[in-house]
């Protein structure tokens, strides 16, 4: 879209820095355009080929709050009378009102991590992409921060976690994408402006309602949200907003992400909307005047035209969807919590293929502890991603959806599109199919050690998919050739001996 300088100056506002104005200018004149901070421009935008291929990405959701290793929203929960991090925090660390978050973040230690041998061995598990949160709720920034004191440079680890995360990335050759969950801390932090209802210490303010500690906590306004957190931007402040962009910019400006996700919709509009275009802009400037970067919002609405890339927080796609998506979701909890129970392997291949067959990406957590490295029970589950995919993941990556996203026992239960709703889907078995095609060939992933054989129905030449006739298949990660026929009914494989895999395996089968 062609615009003149002025235009330019009035529209980007305070999401145009100075040093970027002019590469703009430049990207514009090559024949690349610009991306205005208006809807109707950033409908013009599609979600790129590099991330359609990539298909699974990894995310460390690793913070301050990591520190305390209770798990998540501990810096909300502490300061809710009765909560069970409230307990913990009275029992270990003392009242709220004598000892807050701000206390907390210097325990913040990460003195074993290694972000370029962990980022080997995301690579080495399949991901093709790599998240680190920017920024919690908790408004502590993970990077060098223009606008904001409470950062991982001046207290905690003092390191600039954004960029070391970054640097060992790009030195794998995967994406770098950064999580922003900021925009929504001016209610969140109402909880620490509260006060016990009981007790000995009751009507004694928590530490939120210090006026020296709003950088932190927020002014006191933010109190009259203490009772109950609405998703939305209703009565936050234009002064929160305008500090929001500032600091949006300030990250983009300094690392340039491959990937920008935001935790929920996008956020109030022309700010929003400021953010958005100019990451896009920036990502324009290095890649000749396209934009390859990619912006994740919560709200099918936000997404239905160009824009941003979909994203459903633990939640799936009822079926083949029209444009590119996403699910977050994690292993465990989203900070660190002892002893908590993690998703399985098998879990988590169930879910990437699910997800890939219907046209999606899954972003996969690995909260780490305070100290920055992966517990046993997290190497375990990595391990078993790793083994399945070194064998499998030719069906994955590059791939596109089939004609149907798959057939069996799962299909047949309605899940409704959206956050939350991954613990509805069935766990998948031997008789649970996940169809991708790439190339001329067609990828069955049938999820689970049939006893005798794999039978794909969909493969049948009287099926109603009609595939044609098969001309060769192949069962990936098996040496030898395998014996199969194909009649009106199904596709009939016979299984090796040998036991190839407990998670699931994949036919790759070549058609006429």
């Amino acid at each position: 879209m062609a615009v003149n300088r002025r235009e330019l100056l009035q529209l980007m506002g305070g999401a145009c820095s100075a040093l970027a104005f002019p590469k703009l200018l430049r990207a514009q004149t090559a024949g690349g355009g610009v991306y205005l901070p208006t809807r109707k421009s950033l409908e013009g935008y599609s979600i790129p080929d590099w991330f359609r291929d990539a298909k699974f990405g990894i995310w460390s959701h690793w913070g301050p709050q990591s520190a305390i290793e209770r798990g998540d929203w501990y810096a909300r929960n502490m300061y809710m009378q009765g909560s069970d991090q409230y307990l913990f925090h009275v029992e270990t660390y003392g009242h709220p009102s004598k000892v807050g978050y701000k206390d907390l973040v210097n325990n913040w230690k990460a003195d074993k991590w290694d972000p370029d041998h962990l980022m080997g061995l995301y690579k080495k598990a399949g991901a093709r992409y790599f998240f680190s949160m920017g920024v919690h709720h908790d408004n502590f920034d993970l990077w060098d921060s223009k606008y904001q004191r409470w950062n991982a440079v001046n207290m905690g680890p003092k390191r600039d976690i954004l960029g070391a995360w970054q640097k060992a990335a790009q030195k794998q050759g995967l994406r770098f994408g950064v999580s922003e969950h900021l925009w929504i801390s001016y209610k969140w932090w109402s909880t620490s402006h509260g006060a016990d209802k009981t007790g000995p210490l009751a009507d004694v303010s928590s530490d939120g309602v210090n006026p020296q500690n709003a950088d932190l906590y927020h002014d006191a306004d933010c109190a009259r949200f203490i009772e109950r957190l609405d998703w939305n931007d209703d009565g936050i402040p234009d002064a929160w907003k305008r500090h929001y962009l500032d600091r949006m910019t300030d990250l983009i400006d300094k690392y340039q992400p491959d990937l920008l996700y935001t935790d929920g919709h996008l956020p109030f509009e022309d700010y929003g909307l400021k953010v958005v275009s100019h990451l896009y802009n920036v990502s324009a400037q290095k890649h000749g005047g396209k934009a390859e970067s990619v912006y994740t919002s919560k709200d099918d609405m936000d997404c239905a035209i160009g824009t941003c890339l979909l994203d459903h927080e633990r939640g799936v796609s009822d079926g083949i969807a029209k444009n590119p998506w996403q699910t977050d979701t994690c292993i465990g909890q989203w900070h660190y919590n002892r002893g908590e129970n993690y998703k399985t392997p098998k879990k988590v291949i169930d879910l990437l293929t699910d997800i890939v067959s219907k046209n999606g990406n899954l972003l996969l957590n690995f909260p780490l502890p305070n100290s920055g490295e992966l517990d046993f029970e997290e190497r375990t589950v990595l391990e078993g991603i790793t083994a399945w995919m070194s064998v499998n993941s030719e069906g994955i990556y590059s791939s596109r959806p089939w004609k149907i996203y798959g057939e069996g026992p799962s299909t047949k239960v309605k899940i409704e599109s959206g956050n939350f709703n991954e613990d509805k889907q069935k766990d998948l078995t031997a008789e649970d199919v996940r169809f991708t095609t790439r190339d001329s060939n067609l990828y069955a992933f049938v999820m689970g050690w049939p006893e005798k054989a794999a039978v794909v129905n969909a493969l049948g030449l009287a099926s109603p998919q009609a595939p044609g006739r098969v001309r060769n298949v192949e069962l990936l990660g098996y040496k030898g050739e395998v014996k199969w026929k194909q009649d009106e009914t199904s596709l009939r494989v016979e299984m090796p001996a040998e036991k190839l895999s407990d998670i699931g395996i994949t036919l790759k089968v070549a058609l006429a």
